[in-house]
């Protein structure tokens, strides 16, 4: 499997080349455009409990789609933002709606981040990617790796991304109630450990609230 990524980091588009019998899974909708040689399959992904559990929990589409080669797929997120390509062999966790493509074995599931995330709307259920191959997530602003080396890291909950296997975390409010109500951080991730964590430069509720408004009021 051949990739490349354009147009980054406002606006990036994904392009995969396969080859004879190579696939790709992708989220439903996220297809662009693709050579009339590919051959697609909608399925789901897991069976239907499995595919249940992503749609209500992680924030992804019930059905996945599988594309296989040869040929060419274009992939694109449906908000401005950038995409980044990781090639995983074993664990990779990821925020909910990130996910926009993997290789065809990459096994994704949901997995709970804890019952304080019960508070706010960001972080509640993290993508557990596993396997070997390459997975392509997609970011609201775009992406910046961090690497711990036995080190600590708070990151806001809007604006986490993905992190390694290697790094434990737990969820938190930052200071105590009346700084979390009244500061804009909210919850934020601790992260601890040694491997990469990926941050988006922008984050979605804060773009909401900063639009909200100047919308005209019914």
């Amino acid at each position: 499997m051949e990739y490349k990524i354009e147009h980054r980091p406002s606006f990036s588009l994904l392009e995969i080349q396969l080859g004879p019998g190579e696939a790709v899974q992708a989220e439903a909708g996220a297809m662009v455009y693709m050579d009339p040689t590919v051959s697609l399959e909608t399925k789901a992904r897991g069976g239907i409990f499995g595919a249940l559990k992503r749609s209500i929990l992680g924030g992804e589409s019930f059905f996945v789609n599988v594309f296989r080669g040869p040929g060419k797929v274009g992939f694109a997120p449906g908000y401005p933002g950038d995409i980044i390509g990781l090639e995983i062999d074993g664990k990779l966790y990821a925020q909910s709606g990130a996910f926009i493509a993997a290789s065809e074995n990459i096994d994704i599931d949901v997995k709970f981040g804890g019952a304080t995330t019960f508070i706010g709307r960001e972080g509640v259920f993290l993508l557990e990617m596993r396997g070997r191959g390459m997975v392509f997530l997609s970011s609201y602003g775009a992406i910046q790796k961090i690497s711990l080396n036995g080190e600590s890291l708070i990151v806001d909950t809007g604006h986490m991304v993905a992190f390694t296997e290697g790094i434990d975390f737990t969820i938190k409010r930052v200071g105590g109630l009346k700084s979390t109500l009244f500061s804009g951080e909210g919850l934020v991730f601790e992260f601890r450990g040694t491997g990469d964590v990926y941050i988006q430069t922008r984050s979605l509720d804060g773009f909401l609230s900063w639009i909200l408004p100047y919308l005209p009021k019914s």
